[in-house]
């Protein structure tokens, strides 16, 4: 804790007009970088925050978090490892789940897709089926050999609710009088959805029921559980934290099929980070500068206070008090500033008639997702920084030799 003498003497000097111009000049613009780094630091950071809880919304909203698989083979008593699974942290749904790679072809062109096989009654919580614009996911209930795709691949794919699409399974075949052929069947397309991510044309739902006839499987036959968690960042924990028992199964996290992309985006935003902390950084140090040019302005006040039995302890800390005031200030603008911004950015955006997504995207508002620990980290990291900036100067004018500086006066 500061002393009072020096605290009042640090804030007398850091709000004196009657200083150097120039010295002012340099204190503004530090104080003035500071804002501008913590508010830029403040907004970018929940922008990316938004995005990467978007991306995992979207995508992992789709992906299976963890599958449960037994060689290949057929689960026995399914039902009861699905039992034994919810009971795991974490774990808040377990549904049987068929996985197998497709074409889906239309009359016009086709397309790669993975099939799930899913049972709709377990499946209401499933975020396809709160994205639906067209028709309803329990349809691949009461309509035999139908299909839920999405609106990305029904485009590409030039269909609509109600057409015809021919399912094939490449990895899979059957004998025919006319050789070995793919396993295909025509399915009716009864809903479409948009989660608004890259599975859009890439993932299609059938029935459980038809997929297994189609693979020339038992109704009941399941080979594949598929675990919804509360976090699907905590996937790996949740394996690491399978019972005995259950250590026969092969688990298969998201982080095998979309851990590069997740990987990328977290690299971006530890970039990010660092590039606004350096801006941050440069402002703060600015107040080396303004703090140098004081120290060598008030050397005969710091020696007529040495004179009078200051020890070099309180010099110290009157221009670290007059640096970390100016940081202080700075912070606390900065902070206020971005919050107001980062609260307000899509309204500013649609004012200035800015579209951040690009035109393709006009409608859509930039995701934000304002962590208040995040703001308390920015805020402490800008005033450390601050007072580290004040270290050498202070130091400096602690050595001032009162004899030296009144000889001359």
């Amino acid at each position: 804790m500061f002393h009072p003498v020096s605290f009042f003497i640090g804030l007398r000097y850091s709000r004196s007009r009657n200083r150097s111009g120039f010295v002012s000049f340099i204190t503004f613009f530090s104080i003035i970088g500071i804002l501008l780094g913590v508010a830029a630091l403040i907004t970018v950071v929940s922008v990316m925050n938004g995005f990467e809880g978007e991306l995992k919304k979207r995508i992992l909203g789709i992906v299976p978090h963890v599958i449960v698989s037994h060689q290949n083979e057929p689960i026995e008593q399914w039902q009861d490892v699905q039992q034994q699974l919810i009971a795991l942290p974490h774990v808040q749904r377990v549904t049987p789940i068929i996985e197998n790679e497709a074409l889906v072809l239309s009359n016009s062109t086709l397309q790669g897709v993975i099939i799930q096989g899913v049972f709709p009654k377990l499946e209401s919580q499933n975020l396809v089926n709160q994205s639906m614009i067209v028709g309803d996911f329990s349809s691949l209930e009461q309509i035999p050999y139908s299909v839920v795709i999405g609106q990305a691949l029904a485009r590409k794919l030039s269909v609509k609710n109600g057409d015809k699409v021919r399912l094939v399974l490449p990895n899979k075949t059957t004998f025919t009088p006319m050789g070995r052929i793919p396993m295909q069947r025509m399915f009716t397309v009864v809903g479409l959805f948009n989660v608004g991510s890259q599975v859009d044309d890439s993932v299609v739902y059938v029935h459980g029921r038809d997929i297994a006839k189609l693979l020339r499987k038992k109704p009941d036959e399941i080979s594949q559980l598929r675990l919804y968690l509360d976090d699907a960042f905590q996937a790996k924990q949740v394996v690491e934290s399978i019972p005995q028992p259950l250590s026969h199964f092969d688990f298969t996290t998201w982080n095998e099929s979309q851990g590069v992309l997740f990987s990328a985006v977290k690299m971006e935003k530890n970039m990010m980070w660092l590039m606004l902390s350096l801006i941050v950084a440069v402002a703060a140090f600015n107040i080396v500068s303004a703090l140098v040019m004081v120290v060598i302005d008030k050397q005969g006040e710091v020696a007529i206070l040495q004179t009078f039995g200051m020890n070099r302890f309180g010099i110290v800390k009157i221009f670290i008090s007059q640096g970390v005031i100016n940081g202080v200030w700075g912070v606390t603008l900065g902070t206020i500033a971005g919050l107001l911004i980062t609260l307000n950015l899509n309204t500013l955006l649609s004012l200035l008639g800015v579209s951040v997504l690009g035109a393709g995207y006009s409608s859509q508002a930039l995701p934000i997702d304002l962590q208040v620990n995040h703001v308390i980290i920015i805020a402490c990291s800008a005033l450390t920084m601050s007072f580290l900036a004040t270290l050498y100067p202070a130091f400096r004018a602690s050595n001032t030799q009162p004899a030296e500086v009144l000889r001359n006066e």
